[in-house]
């Protein structure tokens, strides 16, 4: 875990931070000093309750281009630098979520691929103008499909890869001054409705055989954050699925 004086004062920005892996990421940052800025689709408590922390929430639909254009304005106009860049806003659509299959496609692919590609380009100088003592971080937030494939999710599956995929081209691209990682996690947390069948089956997908919860997806964002030489890489969180 990065020291006080290792940080900056520069925010680190995380979209889709108000829910499960992005919300227990922005609370862990918060308690421990860093400014933060998230960015949320629909008012729920938690954007109250992170604004009561300290949060910078603003309110942002990925899934058009207006909707990223209107956020890199936003950041552009208020902020100078930033410490980090988590990707982690998501649509997880099956293959029937949409009657029109081009439509689903292009959802998937500007909500993984093109709002992740154009916020790197432009907040590079951002991402450079934090604390001079440390590189500054893109963590893209990916998912096990993206190497496996989903019969159910083909068009989030392609699009995570393609997610994947931007770490090696921007890690090349940023630096020294920035690093760039994936974080891929599988099964971590279930969602309360889940049923005991489903949630039997899951389990026996990994080695490991639990529901770890958030707090592995905070410790690999707090290693990447700390690391001075971790780059181009992907941390999968898998419990060992892709042995079984």
């Amino acid at each position: 875990m990065p020291s006080k004086s290792a940080k900056s004062n520069a925010p680190v920005l995380i979209t889709g931070g108000t829910q499960r892996l992005g919300l227990a990421i922005a609370e862990d940052l918060l308690l421990q000093g860093y400014p933060v800025i998230v960015t949320y689709r629909r008012d729920k408590p938690a954007v109250q309750a992170l604004r009561d922390k300290g949060a910078d929430c603003v309110k942002a639909d990925f899934s058009d281009e207006q909707g990223i254009s209107d956020f890199i304005g936003y950041v552009l106009a208020n902020y100078q630098a930033l410490r980090a860049l988590i990707h982690n806003a998501s649509q997880w659509l099956n293959n029937t979520a949409l009657d029109n299959q081009h439509q689903l496609m292009q959802t998937m692919w500007s909500v993984h691929v093109s709002a992740p590609y154009q916020m790197n380009l432009a907040f590079e100088e951002l991402l450079k103008n934090q604390a001079e003592q440390q590189a500054g971080d893109i963590i893209h937030m990916t998912d096990y499909v993206a190497d496996k494939g989903s019969s159910k999710h083909i068009a989030y599956a392609a699009s995570k890869a393609g997610l994947a995929n931007l770490t090696h081209s921007f890690a090349a691209k940023l630096a020294p001054a920035v690093k760039v990682n994936s974080i891929a996690p599988s099964l971590l947390m279930f969602n309360q409705d889940d049923q005991p069948e489903y949630r039997a089956k899951a389990l026996a997908k990994s080695l490991m055989a639990l529901e770890p919860g958030a707090g592995e997806a905070v410790a690999a964002v707090n290693y990447l954050l700390a690391s001075q030489y971790i780059t181009g890489r992907t941390i999968g969180l898998d419990g060992g699925r892709h042995l079984v």
